[in-house]
This record gives structure tokens, sequence and C-alpha cells, in this order.
């Protein structure tokens, strides 16, 4: 039996706490259509993302990928900086 491996999910949003040792808080905006009215509305979610380096500053646009659970509520991952704050 050989098993299909499952790519991970990823989401692109932009830092808005890193007060945490190796933890950064991501919020992932994204548009959705309103299904009565047909107007877009903007939704936000946070993320709780590992930072092993500390590298992220607020501001910063990241790319996070899922992994296995580090914490209560860590259940993502800093992949790359694709843009960094100025």
């Amino acid at each position: 039996m050989s098993e299909i491996k499952k790519s991970k999910k990823t989401r692109t949003g932009s830092v808005v706490s890193n007060r945490m040792e190796k933890s950064v808080v991501v919020q992932v905006e994204r548009k959705i259509r309103h299904k009565l009215y047909g107007k877009f509305v903007k939704t936000s979610v946070k993320y709780l993302a590992d930072d092993p380096e500390n590298r992220c500053n607020i501001g910063d646009t990241v790319l996070i990928e899922e992994c296995r659970p580090l914490s209560k509520r860590k259940r993502w991952r800093v992949r790359t900086i694709l843009e960094k704050a100025l």
C-alpha cells in the first residue's frame, strides 16, 4: 500500500506581534462574498506561528505553513519572509 503524501497548507499574512520568544502572531486577511448581498467583505484570522530564529519583525509579510502541534495554540511555522517592513 503506497501512501500519498499530502502537501502542507500555506497562508500569506503580515506579522502583527513578535513579543514572544520564538513565536509571532500572523494576521491573514481574505475577501469573502456575502451570500445575500454579493458584497465582498474582508475577514481576518490570527495564527500563532513558530519563528525559531526570531527573524520576523512587526509589519513583515510572511509565508506560514502548517506543522505538527507545537503548543496549545501554535500549529504553524514561518517558512519564508516575503517582504521586510521598513
